[in-house]
């Protein structure tokens, strides 16, 4: 069975295994206050131009989305989003849980647009009982998204425009990010997010790590206190030196570290596969220029393929298909991309 239905289905880029296990005997502070998680930071600061950036490396998305939103939220607020996503529809309500309602936007790509954000802050002032409703206190998308789409840099500005005069932080979720970075159709760079963002994160797990991600806090008035909230929400890793050592050695060499390489790699694969199901003749649900693929095939066909592949289920297009998603990595073999070619 050949495995394309994530992006994490390998432990590690071999690179991050040869030095864990160099410097494995070392004794070091705990909790992310060693020198290689400050080494990491002082990489990623460089990398988005921004020197007065917070980093701070948790243990994996769904502890950095909790953490980050519960952060900024007030007990009476929520965060708007795309009604896909990851937050929404993902994480099996952790943001319900921490007491914050998950406040869905309409999206048919996975994006949301600053004119959307407008409206809902609009229709929530307007309303004369609106100390009677949950109020939006923030803005959270995803780079790429739940769809494998990505925003440009217009439409991120847009955004970011929009969030800083209502007030709402605006929070990327970059779990992908890697992805999003080597798109073709990317305009983005890790500068222009800490310069739009209040706070974004470079995402580990689903991008060569065995896990973690990073998240950087360009806001000054998000910064403080936010390692008691990781702690407090069990984002904080006891020996954090393995995160440090893992966005060390991704990160080093800035755009030209193996982060990069690496997301490269799976996007290559990805478009090789996107141009063969529609030389196929095939349809796509979304057309996604990242590592994650949708195709709507024939039920019978996704039949066939599921004796040798392993692939998510997306979403029932009519009686007859079914949208697929198939995600390449940075552990993807050419050959099993071939392998899938010759079975269509």
């Amino acid at each position: 069975m050949i495995h394309f239905e994530c992006d994490y289905t390998e432990g590690c880029h071999p690179a991050i295994l040869e030095k864990l296990t160099e410097t494995n005997d070392e004794q070091t502070s705990g909790y992310g206050l060693d020198p290689h998680c400050e080494h990491a930071r002082a990489i990623i600061r460089d990398l988005c131009k921004s020197p007065d950036a917070d980093v701070h490396f948790l243990v994996g998305g769904t502890q950095a989305n909790t953490t980050v939103i519960a952060s900024i939220l007030r007990p009476y607020q929520g965060v708007l989003c795309a009604v896909t996503g990851h937050i929404n529809v993902h994480e099996t309500g952790a943001i319900e849980a921490a007491g914050h309602k998950v406040l869905p936007l309409e999206s048919t790509d996975g994006k949301i647009t600053a004119a959307q954000i407008r409206k809902a802050y609009d229709i929530h002032y307007h309303d004369s009982e609106h100390e009677h409703i949950v109020q939006p206190g923030m803005v959270y998308i995803s780079q790429s998204t739940e769809n494998g789409t990505i925003y440009s840099k217009e439409e991120l500005q847009s955004i970011s425009d929009i969030c800083r005069k209502c007030s709402l932080p605006l929070f990327l979720d970059g779990a992908r990010l890697g992805y999003a970075l080597a798109s073709p159709k990317n305009d983005l760079t890790m500068e222009d997010l800490a310069s739009l963002c209040d706070v974004f994160y470079i995402g580990g797990t689903k991008v060569g790590a065995l896990f973690g991600e990073a998240v950087v806090i360009t806001s000054p008035t998000l910064k403080p206190n936010f390692r008691y909230m990781i702690k407090q929400r069990g984002g904080m890793l006891a020996k954090g030196r393995l995160l440090g050592i893992q966005f060390e050695t991704l990160l080093a060499g800035g755009e030209d570290s193996l982060y990069f390489e690496i997301s490269n790699h799976a996007i290559e694969l990805a478009i090789k596969l996107k141009e063969a199901f529609l030389k196929k003749g095939y349809r796509l649900l979304f057309d996604s220029f990242t590592n994650q693929q949708y195709p709507i095939l024939p039920d019978n066909i996704v039949d066939k393929l599921s004796k040798s592949f392993s692939f998510s289920t997306w979403s029932k297009v009519d009686d007859d298909h079914t949208a697929i998603r198939i995600c390449t990595s940075w552990a993807t073999r050419p050959e099993a991309v071939e392998n899938l070619i010759d079975h269509l």
